[in-house]
Parts: structure tokens; sequence; C-alpha cells
């Protein structure tokens, strides 16, 4: 029997284990198997790394712009060096593909901490002036204390710097908690940067739900932010109103892809599929929902079923694939549970089964024949499973696009430029993307409305949302 990986809370700038000694299993969803155990983490653990990130702050906070910036871009530098090794922990933990994990992925989350290296640097607010007669009127913006986050399992690695990056870069001091089913990468993350930070700025506690819910109701954060289920951030949201800390929400997704009779049909296809299944569909902007012109639709649905026939799933070594497991048992018998409940007008054109019986594999799936009402429409599926409908013009393509209570992002396939932008403006989404779906840039906010949330992740709006702002007046007497 293979001796189990032992992972370990980062606190205070060293590796501990969870102060009762208890552990939970990880397991590779390539393969089923358990591989390595992570910290349980309780009241003593998220006390101890609350009072760490608080002896840290004011030293973090009182630091200047620039000596932030240099230890952010020498993290970026050292996780672009160690990438082999974070892929390879990213890769076991979740089952990706090693090489677009390592093409898709590393590339982006370097590129998102130098960007906040650099927003470190450019605050902008109101001008000083004399506003008032004798008084002199100026903003500071400050860091706002200790942070507590909450990272997901689909994107283990990426949603930790999209937390920790703007957080610190800010000038705040972090305490985050990955996932109960991927800790390994930010634990792994916690101690690269733990060669470029003073002791307690960043600290990792792994553990479950109620890990999470102890360091959110805990007395010391000054903000809670939070990648996850609509259930979670509500839950979130609820309790850190009992002391006003502020929120921070990416909750879930449910994206229209609104496809008009205009289209290049083999192209917009292809990039829908890749858009639908890469990361297994794991991914809350996933293009999940497609709304095709009744013109096009019986061409555009086996087209599209075709591709998704052709799209493979496999182990993580494997060279061509486009995506591997789902995360866990339990996302695996959710996925199953949509197609198993599907009404009896829906029709599944390809793939709805789970693939081989090693693992969490689930096949490229494409459901037509729905209604609006249904709810593998209406609710979010989160794995390789493309719905689509049919519409008879823009005015129903908007209304069934808006009619779910998810507002993240969305996507128009046209080449009436006008007709783009008219649907730019009507789509109730945080990001609405034009002729593409999913690509994602440092400099652009992303972040939803309704059920999917509010706060902004990446660009300057996210970096923002880590701080406050202070009016200071002086009189000039």
């Amino acid at each position: 029997m293979t001796e189990l990986r032992t992972l370990r809370n980062h606190i205070d700038g060293e590796f501990r284990a969870a102060a009762d000694g208890r552990t939970t299993q990880v397991v590779n969803p390539a393969t089923g198997d358990v591989y390595a155990t992570a910290p349980l983490s309780g009241a003593a653990d998220v006390d101890a790394a609350m009072a760490a990130a608080a002896a840290a702050f004011p030293g973090w906070r009182d630091t200047t712009p620039s000596d932030r910036q240099k230890a952010l871009l020498r993290i970026a530098d050292a996780v672009e060096a160690r990438a082999a090794e974070l892929v390879e922990a990213e890769s076991e933990n979740t089952g990706k593909p090693v090489g677009l994990t390592m093409s898709e992925e590393i590339p982006p989350m370097v590129d998102q901490i130098r960007f906040f290296a650099g927003a470190a640097r450019m605050l902008e607010g109101r001008s000083a002036g004399e506003y008032m007669e004798g008084m002199t009127s100026f903003v500071r913006r400050e860091p706002i204390g200790v942070c507590a986050q909450v990272a997901p399992w689909n994107y283990p690695m990426m949603m930790a710097v999209w937390k920790f990056a703007p957080a610190i870069a800010a000038g705040n001091t972090v305490v985050l908690k990955p996932s109960d089913t991927t800790p390994a990468s930010t634990v792994l993350l916690a101690g690269i940067m733990a060669e470029f930070l003073p002791k307690g700025v960043f600290n990792v506690v792994c553990g479950d739900r109620d890990t999470g819910r102890l360091m959110v109701e805990h007395r010391v954060p000054a903000m809670a932010s939070i990648t996850g289920s609509v259930r979670a951030g509500m839950e979130v949201a609820g309790s850190a109103a009992r002391d006003l800390k502020r929120v921070h929400l990416e909750l879930g997704g449910k994206a229209p892809v609104v496809v008009f009779e205009d289209v290049d049909i083999p192209r917009a296809v292809q990039d829908i599929a890749v858009a639908g299944y890469f990361n297994a569909g794991q991914d809350c902007t996933a293009a999940t929902r497609v709304l095709v012109h009744e013109s096009i639709h019986q061409e555009f649905t086996a087209a599209l079923a075709k591709a998704a026939a052709e799209t493979k799933t496999g182990l993580p070594t494997d060279e061509d694939v486009l995506y591997g497991p789902l995360n866990n048992a339990g996302q695996l018998e959710r996925v199953s549970g949509f197609i198993d409940r599907l009404p009896a007008h829906a029709k599944v054109e390809t793939g709805g089964f789970r693939v081989g019986e090693v693992g969490y594999y689930f096949a490229p799936t494409v459901v037509s024949g729905l209604r609006q009402d249904d709810e593998i429409v209406r609710h979010e599926v989160f794995g390789p499973v493309i719905t689509v409908q049919s519409f008879t013009d823009e005015d129903q393509a908007v209304e069934w696009a808006n009619g779910v209570e998810y507002a993240l992002a969305s996507s128009v396939w046209t080449r009436d430029h006008a007709r783009a932008m008219r649907m730019s403006r009507r789509l109730d989404f945080g990001c609405v993307w034009i002729n593409t779906h999913i690509p994602l840039v440092a400099e652009m906010p992303h972040g939803g409305f309704k059920k999917s949330g509010y706060g902004k992740d990446l660009s300057a709006y996210g970096f923002e949302d880590y701080t406050r702002v202070k009016h200071v007046m002086t009189s000039l007497d």
C-alpha cells in the first residue's frame, strides 16, 4: 500500500497539523483513490491563523506599494519557475489534464499576480482640493484588514490567486481556506509564498464547511470573500451581516449562449463545445445553455452533438483529452441526477452517462427538446452538459436568456454588429462575450448580478474591493 501524503496548514509562516490532530482524506478523482490527508481544522486552528494575520496586518499595511509590488513580482516568478511542481499537485488533486493545466492555467495565474503587483502602485481617487472655503479635502484608500477567504474546488490554484493577489497588493493580510477536496496546490502555494512575505501575511487553513463557517463568523476578519455555491454565498452573507463584515461573493452561473441565424455554424459549434466542456464543464462561466434561432436549430444541434461526441475525456497524462474527471463522487452523482430526471420531452443527443468504472468521468453531453421551466435549464449542472433550446426572435432570446436566477456570464453569436450591441445592453449578466465565450483577462472585471453574487474579481475594480475609502479634511487657517 502506498503511503499517504500528509498536507498541513500554513499558519504564521510555518506548516502545522490541526491542533486536535483531526484529518480528512484527499481523493484523486482520476482514480477514486485516497492519496493524501489534510487537516480538518477547528476553532483553535482558525483562532491561530486569525491571530497571525491580525498581528501581521499593521506591518504589512504600512509597507510601501513598491514593496508589496516587489513581493508579488517575486511570487509570480517563483510560480512560473515551479510551474511543473504546481501542475503536478493540481492535476493529482483535480484530475485535470497535465498539458492543458500547464498551458491554460499557469500563464494567466502568473499574469494576474503581476497585474495586481502593478495595481498596488496605481490607486486612483478624487484629487485633493478646496471643496469648502478654507478647507482642503483629500481621499485616502486604505486596506480593509484581515480577509477571510474561501476558494472553490474547480480551479484551486487560480482561484487562490484571484483571492490573495488583490488582497495582499492592497495591504491586507489573508486567511484562506481551500476546498476540502482540493487543498494540495494551495498548501504548496503557501510554502512558495512564504519565502517572499512576512510571516502571517498569508495563511492557509484546510478543512470543511464547518471550518469555513468558523472563519466567516470569527470576530477578527473585516471582510469575507467566497467563490462557491449560491447556498454557501447566502450563508456567508447572512453570517457576515451579524457583525457587518464586508462580503465579496462570486457564486454560480448558468451562462446563456445566444446563437443567431447568420453565424458561421462550424466555427461557432467548435468554440462553444470547447467553452462548454473545458474543465469538465466545472466552470461558473461555462457555455452550458445554448439558445439557437429556429431557422438553424436542427443543423446546429446536429453539429454540436457531433462535436461533443468527438470530444475526449480521460487520464490527466493523456495528451489528446479536453477534460478529466468530475471533482468528486458527489459531483458525479449530481450531474448524473440531472440526466436521470430529464422530462419525457427532452432528448439526449449524445452522452449522458458515466465513462468507465474507475474515477469520476462523465461523457460530453448534449440535451435538446427542452423548455424554459425545465430543471436542467434553470439550475447549474456544473458538468460537461450543454442544453439546447430553439427561439423565434430576439425578444424571446433575451427573455429566456435572462429568465434564470443567475447572472454571471453570457455570449452572443452573430455577424450583425447592431444586434450584438443591442444584446450586450439587454442581457442581464456581468459579462457579455460576442462571438466568443470564456476568455478572461486580468485588466477586465469578472463578477455577476442576482444570485451570482456581488463584488468583482480581477481588474482595478477587483483591487478596489479590497480597499476602504477615508475622507481627510484639514483647515487652512
